[in-house]
């Protein structure tokens, strides 16, 4: 079990791309941080830096009280468990899961009883004689996780492990991982594209984008306060509903003007979106915040606006609307008994203590 510490680390390719850019980074002894982010945003290199299979461009990274920079990835106490399993093909799983102890010199009582208890808690026991290509993807992705587990290292890496498996089986082996990182109490770093298994794995989430470290903080920081619009539209799904529109003042009140409505502030925000009277902004709104007005006991006319629902979309537990108001599209997420008629103009209540407002330029959050 180890800290590890990533200080103002980046990656420059031969041709200049900059992959990751000066990142800084503490990760808590036993804590599950998840690097997410779109393809391409440095996620996965900053992780292989940390593993010793990518060389740094500059910077220093530590592991526990080790400065690992020359360090092999090897000599390096940690454990990666990777997209496409990486077990040999011509093993059996008995074989894969002691390979790392026997090239070790462990001996055989140790390997046997690491061997034992790695199977025990990933249930796959009577698999040991099987070969990989005699697997499901799930029980290839337990074997992965149980060859790591053997080695007993400081820290787990885990590169979109769960990306090659269906819908039903990544929810089912995210739950496992869960589990297995409340058993083994020690330090996980995990990389993915899927902002459900960082929001439900991590202790904290990092949000990459174009080799920059956007926002770290725990999963509801970053939902309900996020640093910036890229941060918003990226963790949520649906995605956060964005409109450009411009702060007005009437009668000592501030609203959003969208353009084809109004909706008023509230004046919490005053004090802060005084400033951009006048100017024009980014307003975002949740689906989850949106509201069908004949389901609100009370409604200001103040945060009420009309739209035309164009598409109702009931998803078992709970419907979405894809809705029009004459200048923006946006959805809203409502309960599964509500289903309007399509193409009808509908009244919508807008929770306005719940919006985030970015500036237009620099996209930085305002409220």
């Amino acid at each position: 079990m180890a800290q590890i510490s990533v200080r103002d680390v980046s990656k420059i390719y031969k041709d200049g791309v900059k992959a990751v850019d000066n990142v800084n980074l503490g990760i808590e002894n036993k804590e599950f941080m998840v690097l997410v982010g779109p393809s391409g945003c440095g996620k996965s290199t900053t992780l292989r830096m940390i593993a010793g299979l990518e060389e740094m461009s500059g910077g220093n990274i530590w592991i526990g009280n080790r400065l690992v920079n020359d360090v092999p990835a090897k000599d390096r106490d940690i454990a990666m468990v990777f997209q496409n399993y990486a077990l040999y093909p011509h093993m059996s799983v008995l074989e894969n899961m002691s390979f790392g102890l026997r090239l070790r010199k462990y001996p055989k009582h140790e390997i046997v009883r690491r061997v034992q208890e790695a199977t025990e808690i990933l249930g796959i026991k009577h698999l040991l004689e099987r070969r990989p290509r005699q697997l499901s993807g799930g029980e290839r992705q337990r074997v992965a996780l149980g060859r790591a587990i053997v080695r007993k290292p400081q820290a787990f890496l885990f590169d979109e492990p769960l990306s090659n498996l269906d819908a039903k089986l990544r929810v089912q082996m995210r739950t496992e991982i869960h589990k297995l990182r409340l058993r083994l109490q020690t330090t996980f770093v995990y990389v993915t594209h899927d902002q459900t298994e960082a929001m439900t794995l991590g202790d904290r989430i990092v949000v990459m984008k174009d080799g920059k470290i956007q926002q770290c903080a725990d999963p509801m920081t970053i939902y309900d306060k996020p640093a910036n619009k890229f941060v918003a539209s990226f963790i949520g799904s649906p995605p956060i509903n964005l409109m450009r529109g411009r702060i007005i003042k009437k009668e000592r009140k501030y609203y959003f003007d969208e353009g084809k409505f109004q909706v008023k502030l509230v004046e919490d925000m005053y004090g802060v979106m005084a400033v951009y009277e006048g100017k024009e902004v980014i307003f975002g709104i949740r689906a989850e915040d949106i509201y069908d007005k004949l389901f609100v006991s009370e409604a200001s006319p103040e945060n009420t606006i009309r739209a035309a629902c164009e598409v109702v979309e009931p998803l078992g537990s709970e419907v979405y609307l894809y809705l029009h108001s004459g200048r923006n599209t946006f959805i809203a997420r409502v309960g599964a008994h509500n289903r309007p008629e399509v193409n009808r103009d509908m009244d919508l209540v807008l929770d306005m203590s719940k919006v985030h407002f970015f500036e237009r330029e620099t996209e930085k959050t305002i409220v």
